[in-house]
C-alpha cells in the first residue's frame, strides 16, 4: 500500500517533533511548514494526502490558508487544529470544508484517529464488509435451504438488497463474485417456490396468502386513510427494491419513513397486467370478465392502461369506499410532471391522491435502444445511481417536497420491478405468439421445459385466455425468450438489458413504503 503523505503545517513545530516521529512511525510520510504562504507555495508543486494545518499562525491564518489550497487542490482533506474552539471560527473553518477539526493541545492518538478516518475509512470498511458478509453467507445459505414460505423469501431479499449495497463498498472483487453466485441460486430457488405456489395464491383455499397486486389497495392503501389527513398513493412504475433504497435517503430529508414493506408483484410483471390488477382489485381474468371493452390483451390493438381511473373508482365502490373524495393523476412527461408541481397543494382538500408517475419503466426500455444510456447504466450499481439521481432533479420529488411540511401520509409502491437478463432461451409460436421477451403467450409453443414457468391452461395463473388453446410461459432467474430466427442478433441485442414480465426476485418482490410529513 503506498505511504500516505502528509503536510504540517505549524509556527510552533519545534514542539511537535515528538508527533511527527509517532506518526513517522505509524509508516506515514510527513512534511513540516511553520507558515502558510509555505504551505501554499508545497502544495502547488508536490502531491499531498491530508494537510494538517494550524488557525493561529503570523503572516497569513489557518483559514486564510484553508481558501488558498483548496482553490489549488479542491479535493485535498484539510484537519484544522486550533486553540479557538469559538462558534465563529469553528463555523468558518466547516463553511469552508474542512474535513476534521481538532482543538490544542493535541495527543498523538487524537490525530492518528482523525487520519485513519480519512485516508483508511474505505480500506476498513471494505475490509468490515467481506468479513460481516462472510459471517451471513451461512445464514442466507441455510434460509435458502429451509424451504422458505412467502414471509420468509421477502426476508431473504430484503437481505439480499442489502448486501448487495454492502457489497459496493467492498474492494473484493471475490466477495462480489461469491455474492453474485449465492443471488444467482437465490433466484434459482424461488422460480421453483413460485412454480409450486403461484396457482394456489390466485385461486384460493388458503386465508394465509401474500399481498399481491390486486389486492394492495385494500390492505395497504385504504386502511392507512385518516379523517382530515390527505392520503398520497404515488406508484413510481418499475421500481425495485434496490432503487427503493437508492432513493430513500432522499425521501427521508423530507417525510418520516414509518414501514418498509414489500408485497408480490402478479405475473406477468408487466405493466398492463399488474398496474391494472392493483387499481381494479382485481386478476386480469376478472379484469376481462367486467370489463371486456376496456381490457386489451397483448395482441390486440389500442393502449393497454387506459382505464385505470376507471378500475380504481370502480374498486372503491365495491369496497364501499365511493364516498372517497379522490384524484387521478397521471405524469407520462416533463410537462405533466410541472403541473404536478403547480397543482400539488390544490390536492390537500381530497381523502384519497393517486399518482402515477413513468420514468423508470421509459428509462429501462430506453437503455435497451440507446448506446449513451447502455454506458450509463451499465449494471445494478450504475442503475440505482442514475433513478436516485433522476429521482433528486424530478418534478416529482419538487411536488411532493411542497407538501413534506403538512400533515399527510405518503404510501409509495410501484407496479413490478425489472431484472438484467443473460440467458437467452430459444422459444417457437406460431404468429399470434406474443413479442415479449420475459413473457409469451400463444398456441402450440415449444420450449425447453426446464427454462421457464408455463400455465397449459392461463386460468391457473388468473389470466384471460386470448385465443382457444392459448398458454403462457414466464422466463425464470435472468433468463429471456429469442425466436429462432434471426435468433443470434436478438440474443446479442438483449443481453445485459433490464427486462420485466417474469418470475424472479427483483421483478415479484418489490417495495410498499409508508411516510408522513415531517410536521
Amino acid at each position: 500500500m503506498a505511504v500516505a503523505k502528509i503536510l504540517w503545517v505549524d509556527d510552533e513545530m519545534e514542539s511537535l517533533q515528538s508527533q511527527k516521529m509517532f506518526l513517522e512511525n505509524k509508516g506515514y510520510e510527513v512534511h513540516t511548514l511553520s507558515n502558510g504562504f509555505d504551505a501554499i507555495d508545497y502544495v502547488k508543486e508536490h502531491m499531498v494526502d491530508v494537510v494538517l494545518l494550524d488557525e493561529s499562525m503570523p503572516g497569513i491564518s489557518g483559514l486564510e490558508t484553508l481558501a488558498k489550497i483548496k482553490e489549488i487542490r479542491q479535493q485535498i482533506p484539510v484537519i484544522m487544529i486550533t486553540k479557538n474552539e469559538t462558534e465563529n471560527v469553528m463555523d468558518d473553518a466547516i463553511g469552508s470544508q474542512i474535513s476534521d477539526y481538532l482543538i490544542k493541545p493535541v495527543n498523538p492518538n487524537q490525530v492518528l484517529l482523525s487520519l485513519k478516518k480519512l485516508l483508511d475509512n474505505k480500506r476498513l470498511v471494505a475490509e468490515k464488509t467481506t468479513s460481516a458478509y462472510q459471517q451471513e453467507f451461512r445464514n442466507l445459505f441455510m434460509a435458502l435451504s429451509s424451504n422458505p414460505d412467502y414471509n420468509e423469501w421477502m426476508e431473504i431479499y430484503k437481505k439480499l438488497v442489502y448486501w448487495e449495497l454492502e457489497m459496493e463498498k467492498s474492494d473484493s472483487p471475490e466477495m462480489r463474485e461469491v455474492f453474485q453466485t449465492q443471488k444467482e441460486e437465490a433466484n434459482t430457488e424461488f422460480g421453483k417456490f413460485i412454480a409450486k405456489n403461484y396457482a394456489s395464491w390466485v385461486n384460493p383455499k388458503s386465508t394465509d396468502l401474500p399481498i399481491m397486486s390486486h389486492t394492495l389497495l385494500q390492505y395497504k392503501v385504504l386502511p392507512h386513510l385518516e379523517k382530515g389527513i390527505p392520503t398520497f398513493f404515488v406508484l413510481i412504475d418499475n421500481l425495485r427494491f434496490d432503487q427503493w433504497k437508492a432513493i430513500q435517503p432522499i425521501f427521508a430529508e423530507s417525510f418520516r419513513i414509518q414501514q418498509e414493506e414489500s408485497f408480490y408483484a402478479i405475473l406477468p410483471t408487466a405493466t398492463q397486467y399488474a398496474r391494472n390488477a392493483i387499481f381494479a382489485g382485481m386478476l386480469p381474468i376478472d379484469i376481462e370478465k367486467k370489463f371486456p371493452v376496456q381490457w386489451k390483451n397483448d395482441d390486440e390493438e389500442g393502449g393497454k392502461n387506459l382505464y385505470e381511473e376507471e378500475f380504481f373508482k370502480d374498486q372503491l365502490k365495491r369496497l364501499k369506499k365511493d364516498n372517497l373524495r379522490t384524484s387521478y393523476t397521471k405524469v407520462l412527461n416533463h410537462n405533466a410532471g410541472q403541473d404536478l408541481v403547480n397543482n400539488i397543494h390544490n390536492l390537500l382538500d381530497n381523502d384519497l391522491n393517486v399518482i402515477v408517475y413513468n420514468f423508470v419503466d421509459m428509462l429501462s426500455h430506453a437503455r435497451t435502444e440507446m448506446e449513451v444510456l447502455k454506458e450509463l447504466a451499465n449494471d445494478e450499481m450504475s442503475y440505482r445511481s442514475i433513478t436516485a439521481s433522476w429521482f433528486e432533479h424530478s418534478p416529482l420529488h419538487q411536488a411532493l417536497k411542497r407538501i413534506a411540511d403538512k400533515k399527510v401520509n405518503i404510501i409509495l409502491a410501484t407496479d413490478h420491478g425489472s431484472v438484467r437478463v443473460n440467458s437467452p432461451h430459444k422459444v417457437i409460436g406460431d404468429k399470434q405468439t406474443t413479442t415479449n421477451l420475459r413473457y409469451k403467450h400463444g398456441r402450440n409453443l415449444n420450449y425447453e421445459p426446464k427454462e421457464v414457468i408455463a400455465f397449459r391452461d392461463p386460468r391457473e395463473a388468473g389470466l384471460p385466455t386470448p385465443t382457444v388453446n392459448s398458454s403462457f410461459i414466464f422466463a425464470k432467474a435472468d433468463g429471456y425468450l429469442c425466436y429462432p430466427n434471426n435468433y443470434n442478433y436478438f440474443a446479442n441485442y438483449y443481453r445485459n438489458s433490464f427486462q420485466h414480465g417474469g418470475v424472479s426476485l427483483e421483478e415479484m418482490i418489490i417495495p410498499v413504503i409508508k411516510m408522513t410529513g415531517k410536521v
